[in-house]
């Protein structure tokens, strides 16, 4: 998909920019709703209501440390081992957050903080393949910003209202994993990420993250794996990346 035509003033419309943007979203709705309604029915199976589901899903809007708080979750809920995971699952955003940095240094902070509410792995994925492909047809390397509104308010509202109707129906459902519908996510992301590859020496901070989350994990009980793989893997990328 390439960007759309600028207006006269060389400035591109904003509208034309939005609908690149939803359109862009669409293949990645469609692995999007299996998972949402996993996640969805499995807090239904632990007595949360559609209406909690979906606050979680809208505040949070990250699936990983939501499916992480829904298996912790009981009653009463431990909240602080709930936070503690959480923040470990979410860890991984300060390198992706750090990779968006560039992007968005055009933006007032104002949009740029609210710009990153909705980061996740697909809109970050999508935001930064856009902005290379830019890149390479002579345009800044930046973040259009009704293109990523497009992107993640579609993201968004898809999952806050899959969430709640997996919540609703799920107890009806029994265990929806049996069906492998909870491989919808990793199958996403792999796709989203085929999309940013660029030779395996830019992807050898991929390889040191992978290896020393797989480590952790085997080694260190909890989530530890994956913020042990973010720091890795930034650690990495500042290595081969610092003048030699």
């Amino acid at each position: 998909m390439t960007a759309s035509t600028p207006s006269p003033s060389g400035i591109p419309d904003t509208r034309q920019e939005f609908k690149r943007g939803l359109a862009a979203a669409v293949p990645v709705l469609i692995g999007l709703v299996p998972f949402a309604l996993v996640l969805g029915a499995q807090a239904g199976q632990k007595q949360l209501s559609a209406a909690e589901v979906s606050l979680m899903a809208g505040l949070n809007f990250a699936g990983g440390s939501e499916f992480a708080a829904v298996q912790l979750w009981t009653s009463p809920p431990h909240l602080l081992l709930i936070a503690a995971v959480t923040l470990l699952v979410n860890s991984r955003h300060l390198v992706m957050g750090a990779a968006f940095a560039p992007l968005i240094r055009h933006l007032p902070r104002r949009k740029a903080l609210a710009l990153l509410f909705t980061l996740c792995d697909e809109t970050w994925a999508i935001g930064l393949a856009d902005a290379d492909r830019a890149a390479a047809g002579g345009a800044p390397r930046r973040l259009s910003l009704p293109y990523y509104i497009g992107v993640s308010s579609a993201l968004w509202l898809a999952w806050v209202s899959l969430t709640a109707l997996g919540a609703g129906v799920g107890p009806l459902l029994g265990d929806l994993q049996a069906y492998g519908f909870d491989l919808a996510f990793p199958a996403v992301v792999l796709v989203l990420l085929s999309g940013s590859w660029k030779g395996w020496r830019a992807a050898r901070p991929w390889a040191v993250s992978l290896a020393v989350a797989a480590a952790t994990h085997l080694l260190v009980e909890g989530a530890w794996f994956v913020m042990a793989g973010a720091l890795a893997g930034l650690t990495a990328a500042w290595w081969w990346a610092r003048p030699q």
